[in-house]
């Protein structure tokens, strides 16, 4: 498979990223026009001559190429300047409607926003630079596999407005990277609870008619149980955008960062990029209060049984990593009667997610339609009554 070219080994990133347009223009080796990533040849095209770059990816002297976790209490303590940056010059701009930090080469800043659309971008400067994404998963699927999806999608929706199928809206779709804080965790965990039991006595009582009856009545016998728990997280998954509605992404399933390549700025050869939003130490506080759930779930489902009580998790946490990375996603925004709707597309799996206008009138012939049946079932009901 081919692979984006070599470039300067940098030092892994540890920080922010919202939306950046490829950092650095790759040349044809045919023609010298620009090439960009072709998810369908998973290698740099050149969109004039059509010549696929034979280039390969840097590797390490060793031959090897890693993606490496971080310490996340040194990195918290302390993040070097080193880290920062997106190797190239860039120009940075805030979408004033959906608040979408975008990086751009210095020749597309007049483009709008690829998350909302909207042409209300202002400049933006930041303190410090965004810190450079260590690692990603190259985009696998092609544009037109994800409009022709997009099509299905919608023509399964059942209560969108007919007018719907008919607008190009697919014209809209945008190829995105997006920010990601991946985090890795040991827990050793003790437990204590209350188990309790179910058993069941034989209650007698006097019904309506003076006629004795029994039944049988649910108790419980509750005693002390402890325990304990070892586990470990692996790549706890936190997103670090605020251009995509964070419902839709949830729902376009997991990202596979066992397939992670390192960050290599080829990838990303004519694609938008996010700027994260997120910070690296609220997306670790969003990791622990995930994971702390999870212990508790793990927790109560080793107390013994029918159900349990005062259930209290004591965790020590240990061996703590992290990394920043970019994953792809397609994104379609677009307005219908002046309300802005999203649809999201996982640009690895397929999985899709999005919002849509519901047609007023198909809801209300349904639900006169049900309305009527009722009415026709209850008078033959009627009439057959009367017989």
């Amino acid at each position: 498979m081919s692979q984006p070219p070599p470039i300067p080994s940098t030092p892994p990133p540890v920080g922010p990223a919202p939306e950046v347009q490829a950092r650095r223009k790759f040349s044809c080796p045919t023609c010298g026009a620009e090439a960009t990533w072709n998810p369908a040849k998973q290698a740099l095209v050149c969109g004039f001559c059509g010549t696929v770059s034979p280039a390969k990816l840097e590797t390490s002297a060793t031959g090897e190429q890693t993606v490496e976790e971080h310490d996340l209490v040194s990195a918290l303590r302390s993040i070097p300047d080193s880290r920062r940056g997106w190797q190239a010059e860039k120009i940075q701009v805030r979408c004033q409607q959906c608040n979408a930090i975008s990086v751009f080469d210095p020749d597309k800043i007049g483009k709008r926003c690829d998350f909302c659309g909207s042409a209300s971008l202002v400049p933006y400067t930041e303190v410090k630079e965004a810190f450079c994404p260590e690692s990603l998963l190259p985009i696998k699927l092609a544009d037109t596999a994800v409009r022709d999806s997009i099509r299905t999608w919608y023509g399964s929706r059942w209560f969108a407005p007919n007018t719907l199928g008919t607008k190009a809206l697919t014209d809209t779709l945008k190829g995105i990277y997006i920010p990601y804080w991946t985090f890795d965790a040991h827990v050793d965990a003790s437990w204590t609870a209350d188990s309790g039991y179910y058993y069941y006595v034989t209650e007698y009582y006097t019904d309506a008619n003076g006629n004795q009856q029994s039944r049988q009545v649910q108790q419980v016998r509750w005693e002390s149980s402890a325990g304990s728990l070892s586990h470990f997280f692996d790549d706890e998954l936190v997103p670090a955008t605020k251009g995509v509605n964070a419902a839709l992404l949830s729902k376009v399933g997991t990202f596979p960062t066992q397939q992670l390549v390192p960050y290599n700025p080829g990838f990303l050869a004519g694609w938008t990029v996010e700027r994260y939003q997120i910070d690296l130490v609220t997306a670790a506080g969003r990791a622990r209060e995930s994971m702390a759930a999870q212990v508790q779930s793990m927790c109560s489902r080793q107390v013994p049984g029918d159900t349990h009580r005062n259930l209290q998790v004591s965790a020590d946490w240990a061996g703590q990593t992290f990394k920043h990375i970019l994953v792809p996603i397609w994104l379609l925004s677009y307005d219908f009667n002046g309300k802005s709707f999203q649809v999201v597309v996982n640009g690895y799996t397929g999985e899709i997610a999005g919002e849509r206008p519901y047609s007023f009138w198909k809801i209300f012939f349904l639900v006169a339609g049900i309305v009527v049946a009722v009415l026709v079932f209850a008078a033959i009901a009627a009439a057959s009554g009367h017989r």
